[in-house]
């Protein structure tokens, strides 16, 4: 009798368990198969494009020759600053040197023994006018006396004209010498052989840092050929090549942090200021120059920098995960989503604000609260259709992407 009591409670207990089991299955079947999902929620949102460049130099300043020679000396090495005028190369020039001694030796010759020759034969022009001027006047007395003939008269007068000629002559002789034509010449053919000898010299033209040196020392040089790059002095810049994708995000102005390979603790801060006007259509990217603002010191030519452009910002903006989103490809403005409402799927279309690789702005759509299925991680299997039961298993959202990924990471502040 014991035996058969025991045996009807635990008939009934397996029975009541059964009774659970069912009952749960149907609530189970009534509420909907479990999916993974999100809560839409509102918060700061920030936009950046990321992408990885090198530092370029606005002005890059190639350095050459204007004369065939054998270099002398080479005065500077890559890194070195220089300043406009500031010798870098000496070239060998004895032949422009002897012409220069050559010129300015004719310029002293001029000014110190011909110009004294010339003002003395002006002087004794001069004297010998005056003498023949007198000597016309004694005559023509004589002659109106008649104590000499016609023909002396006239005789002395040919020789009046003949010394003023002869005073004439050297006055322009004078002239000549004392900063007249001559040594006009003779100073325009020195200045000739100095530049020419100037020449020789290879100066820089610009404030800046030497690049590139390609001379040494017992080579020969010819014209045109480039023996040194200088990085001119000005506000660095970055230079990137985005994704073409990117275009319509980006505008002059933007402000950017950037990080140098090589001092990833420094960052500094830099702004768009140029975006190229064209496509690389090889490459399908798009050529944007950062302006270094305000200069940083480390930074030098061609180093590796990875940059952060801020492109957009919204201080309270909704947003879903990218993986909740249905039919959103590159550049839609509008997608889908399953949203639960009541334990049922209801597909609803959205407009799009801020995109990225991990979140994305709900501009029209969803309120927050909302929860969504975050569709992206289902099979096509289990995806719902529209008015499926369904229980949403919140998921944590997903980060905003790794700051080197080259794309558009978009990130709760």
């Amino acid at each position: 009798m014991a035996a058969t009591t025991g045996r009807g409670r635990w008939f009934l207990a397996g029975a009541a368990l059964a009774a659970a089991l069912l009952a749960g299955w149907g609530v189970a079947r009534l509420r909907g198969p479990e999916l993974p999902g999100y809560e839409v929620a509102s918060g700061p949102l920030v936009q950046n494009v990321v992408a990885t460049g090198r530092v370029a130099a606005l002005s890059r300043v190639q350095v050459g020759a204007e004369m065939s020679g054998l270099v002398l000396e080479r005065r500077v090495m890559e890194g070195d600053r220089v300043a406009p005028g500031d010798v870098l190369v000496v070239l060998r020039a004895r032949d422009l040197e002897a012409r220069r001694d050559e010129a300015r030796a004719a310029l002293v010759a001029l000014r110190g023994t011909e110009r004294p020759d010339a003002e003395a034969g002006l002087r004794q022009a001069r004297a010998d006018l005056a003498q023949a001027e007198r000597d016309l006047a004694r005559r023509r007395e004589l002659g109106e006396r008649q104590l000499v003939s016609r023909e002396s008269v006239e005789q002395a007068a040919q020789g009046v004209v003949a010394a003023r000629a002869a005073a004439d002559r050297a006055r322009l002789a004078v002239d000549a010498l004392d900063g007249g034509a001559r040594e006009a010449q003779a100073r325009e053919r020195l200045a000739a052989a100095e530049a020419d000898l100037e020449r020789a010299l290879i100066r820089s033209t610009v404030s800046g840092t030497v690049l590139v040196r390609a001379v040494e020392p017992g080579d020969t040089v010819t014209p045109g050929q480039v023996l040194l790059e200088i990085a001119g002095d000005a506000p660095g810049e970055v230079l990137l090549a985005l994704d073409e994708k990117n275009l319509d995000r980006l505008q002059p102005g933007q402000s950017a942090t950037c990080i140098a390979d090589a001092f990833p603790a420094r960052p500094f801060a830099a702004t768009v200021h140029h975006i190229a006007p064209g496509v690389d259509p090889a490459r399908g990217t798009i050529d944007v120059r950062l302006r270094i603002d305000p200069a940083a010191d480390f930074v030098r030519q061609d180093m590796t920098v990875t940059a952060t452009i801020l492109t957009g910002r919204s201080e309270r903006a909704l947003a879903v995960p990218n993986d909740a989103l249905l039919d959103a490809g590159p550049g839609a403005r509008r997608a889908g989503v399953l949203r639960v409402r009541e334990g049922r799927v209801q597909r609803v279309e959205v407009r799009l604000g801020l995109r990225g690789l991990a979140m994305t702005e709900v501009l029209e759509g969803l309120e927050e609260g909302d929860r969504v299925v975050a569709a992206g991680a289902l099979d096509p299997e289990r995806m719902p259709a529209e008015g499926d039961r369904v229980r949403i298993v919140a998921q944590a959202a997903p980060e905003a992407g790794d700051a080197r990924s080259g794309e558009l990471p978009v990130q709760f502040d």
